[in-house]
Parts: C-alpha cells; sequence; structure tokens
C-alpha cells in the first residue's frame, strides 16, 4: 500500500476513534511493518479438491458478487464503512475491472463477513506470477460481533468447493505471520502451507525472499528458487 493511501486511511481513522486510539493502532501497524513482516503463503491444488459441499446453518448463506450493482445496499454499507470509504469504494470498483469476485457470509440476514477471489493474476506484484487457471484469495475479514463462530474457514472452504469446479489450477492465500487467528483459521481449510516469505519492492522491481518453503511444484512448471533465503526479482507486472 503506497504511503498516501497509508495517510489517509490513519486521517479517516482518527476521524472516527479520536487521538489515543489512532495513536495505539499506528504504533501496533509500526511493530507490525517492522517486527512481523514475513507472510504466510498457502496453497490449494483445486483440481485435487474433493472437500464436500459446505453444510451452512439456517441462519447463514454465502453470497458471490461480480459486480457493485449486485449488492444490497445495506452490505455495500457495510463492506465500505468500516475503514475509509472513499478508499473502499475505489478498489471495489478497480477489482471488479480486473474480473474480481466478491463472497459475502450473512447471518440472519446481516452480513457478518466477505473475502475476495481473482483468477489468473493479482490486483498487486504477488510472490510469484499466477498461472491463467491459478486464483488468488485475499483480504477476508469478519465483522467483530460474528467472531467466534468459525465463520472464515467456512466461508474460504465454501469459496475453494466452488471453485474447483470452475478451474483445474491452483488456489493461494497467505496471512501475516503475527496474525496467529487468522493462520489458526486457514489451518481449518484445504489450504496446505506453501511456505514463508518476504518481498520488498524497490525502483519497479519486487524483491522475494522465501525463508521457508515446501518442494511443491509452482504454476506454470515454475518454481520459486529453493533453500533458505532464496531470493528472487522480478519486474513489477500483473
Amino acid at each position: 500500500m503506497g504511503i498516501p493511501s497509508s495517510i489517509s486511511r490513519f486521517a479517516d481513522y482518527y476521524r472516527r476513534h479520536g487521538f489515543v486510539k489512532t495513536v495505539g493502532r499506528f504504533a501496533q501497524a509500526v511493530k507490525r511493518s517492522v517486527f512481523a513482516s514475513r507472510m504466510v503463503v498457502f496453497y490449494c491444488d483445486l483440481a485435487d479438491q474433493r472437500t464436500p459441499p459446505v453444510a451452512l446453518r439456517d441462519s447463514l448463506k454465502i453470497v458471490r458478487l461480480r459486480s457493485q450493482a449486485e449488492f444490497r445496499p445495506q452490505d455495500f454499507d457495510a463492506v465500505t464503512g468500516f475503514w475509509n470509504p472513499q478508499l473502499a469504494q475505489k478498489n471495489m470498483k478497480e477489482r471488479f475491472g480486473l474480473g474480481a469476485s466478491l463472497w459475502l457470509i450473512q447471518s440472519e440476514g446481516q452480513l457478518a463477513g466477505f473475502g475476495w477471489s481473482l483468477q489468473g493474476r493479482t490486483v498487486e506484484p504477488y510472490f510469484f506470477p499466477l498461472g491463467k487457471e491459478d486464483v488468488h484469495l485475499f483480504d477476508f475479514h469478519v465483522f467483530p460481533q460474528f467472531r467466534g463462530q468459525g465463520l472464515n474457514p467456512m466461508l474460504v472452504t465454501h469459496i475453494l468447493h466452488n471453485l474447483s469446479a470452475e478451474s483445474g489450477g491452483r488456489a493461494f492465500i497467505e496471512a501475516a505471520e503475527w496474525n496467529e487467528a487468522q493462520l489458526s483459521s486457514l489451518r481449518k481449510t484445504p489450504f496446505l502451507l506453501l511456505g514463508r516469505v518476504s518481498s520488498l519492492d524497490f525502483s519497479g522491481r519486487t524483491f522475494v525472499s522465501w525463508a521457508e518453503k515446501e518442494r511443491v511444484q509452482q504454476p506454470s512448471g515454475e518454481r520459486p528458487a529453493e533453500g533458505v533465503a532464496a531470493t528472487t526479482v522480478r519486474r513489477r507486472e500483473l
């Protein structure tokens, strides 16, 4: 995320929550950036996915949106309003324009959480190129009042089951190494560990360093460099 976007998000947070909470939020962001920058990457072979459909409780419903026009007004307000509405709407327009899908999980008619999927590419530079059949899952969020109910792994597993009928590639998802709640959630899904990785964008290039990686074949026959702290370089292209 660029510096202007980060400033905009913190300014919006300040207007909503005040000085004390904003300082705490900023300190937390700095700590995470400095001391816990590595990401944990997971993969799932969609062609081999045999997970049965998720058995949803009667109170739950999962909806897939492919455009902003498909939103219920209350869901649109919830997705765009919990952080920075202007930036959220800009990102949403870009993602739908790239062909992404937004998956909503609703509880008793109220939006409980959501997550995105995009096939064949990523919105931002990734750790390695994706094949045309590969899918990236990203930006999952469960609203605070619905946490602790296992909704995130339920949503992720539902998405993987549906994508397996559409694509024979591989799905990828990642979480920050510090985010134990998200890592624990992903371990309850069909996703498997690919490895731990750090990246640095510099002068139009992305430098990728694998601190730990499973020996699994990458899409399109490509494989990140083997070994500890192996580094690859690629241009900033999607």
